[in-house]
């Protein structure tokens, strides 16, 4: 493997501003799929209805069944100054890990909708923020927290959709088989499937799901020059039972996004493990152990999500694939087009 492989400026690219999608696809399945087949060295473009036609006969998906809250609200302070602040996760009962746009200190409080308050209880050197939230002057477990900012919150859509949420985002920026609350960020690769094409890959292939809840850590470049010597966030996982004896089994899986995949080789690499907290960072230097297929987005310059892909197909083949989308003009990012790695 060559030292360029490792370096962050290696995964720099020039994405045209139109290419990044605001919108998704109207239907879902009828975005853009490219799909890249390893074995003939061959891409074929199509569109995502068309995904049956090239899975494996023989292999098993696994989706990330996480579901999207609505992390992003607007507050106010004591003074009646505006501030936002974005949930990123839960730490425990009480304790929530969040973003705030606006100046706090250790004791400030931020007031909201429906007799809703956070108190922050500690300032962290990453810039986020812990806080204890508050309906009526009592303190509310995460759990007790989800309904309420279910009312008054918002769809904490990405960075670069550069456009408030509106009402069809609750929906769309949200998986068809999502049920399992906490992500603060969508698993893209999901969003394409609709009911039934959902219902007709699981009737004919072996699947299960397992749960990522992902974090806005997602979105964050990497700094290092040295990839390596990135950081990696964590995020909290889950393995149910029907993915844990697929994943112990010799069938090949589809890994239907870089959520997905990241839970499994977690998994592949501490196999007692089936929840906990996830930190794993595949790269061309830590290539996958078990996923043999990966569906997924276009992602981020420097991001760890396209180092992924990398992983997969190496460097120069991912450098390869990415042209190849801008020139065939794909849409781009959360609510962008698909790519298929057989």
């Amino acid at each position: 493997m060559s030292n360029k492989e490792l370096l962050t400026s290696s995964y720099d690219f020039t994405l045209p501003d139109e290419l990044i999608a605001s919108y998704p696809a109207s239907p879902r399945d009828h975005a853009k799929l490219l799909v890249y087949d390893r074995a003939t060295d061959t891409i074929t473009h199509t569109f995502f209805y068309n995904l049956e036609e090239f899975l494996p006969k023989e292999c098993a998906l696994i989706f990330n069944d996480t579901k999207v809250i609505k992390a992003r609200l607007f507050g106010q302070k004591p003074s009646g100054g505006k501030i936002e602040l974005l949930i990123n996760r839960a730490l425990n009962a009480c304790d929530v890990n969040v973003y705030i746009r606006g100046k706090v200190k250790a004791g400030s409080e931020i007031f909201f909708e429906d007799n809703l308050k956070a108190k922050v209880t500690k300032l962290n050197d990453d810039g986020s923020r812990e806080v204890n939230f508050y309906q009526n002057d009592t303190l509310l477990r995460f759990e007790d927290l989800l309904p309420i900012i279910d009312k008054i919150g918002h769809i904490p859509l990405p960075p670069y959709i550069q456009r408030a949420d509106e009402d069809e985002d609750a929906n769309e920026y949200q998986s068809v088989f999502a049920c399992q609350e906490g992500a603060v960020a969508a698993p893209t690769a999901s969003l394409h499937f609709t009911p039934a094409q959902h219902e007709r890959i699981c009737k004919n292939h072996k699947h299960a799901y397992v749960t990522l809840h992902v974090g806005s850590g997602t979105f964050k470049p990497v700094e290092a020059d040295i990839i390596t010597e990135h950081p990696m966030h964590s995020e909290y996982y889950d393995i149910s039972p029907q993915a844990q004896a697929i994943l112990d089994s010799n069938i090949p899986i589809v890994s239907v996004g870089t959520t997905s995949t990241r839970t499994i080789e977690f998994y592949a690499r501490h196999k007692e493990q089936t929840k906990g907290e996830a930190n794993l960072f595949l790269h061309p230097n830590n290539k996958p152990l078990r996923v043999n297929h990966l569906l997924t987005n276009f992602h981020l310059p420097k991001s760890t999500l396209l180092m992924l892909v990398a992983s997969f197909v190496g460097l120069q083949k991912t450098q390869e694939l990415y042209a190849e989308a801008i020139k065939e003009k794909y849409r781009f990012y959360s609510y962008g087009d698909a790519m298929l790695i057989l």
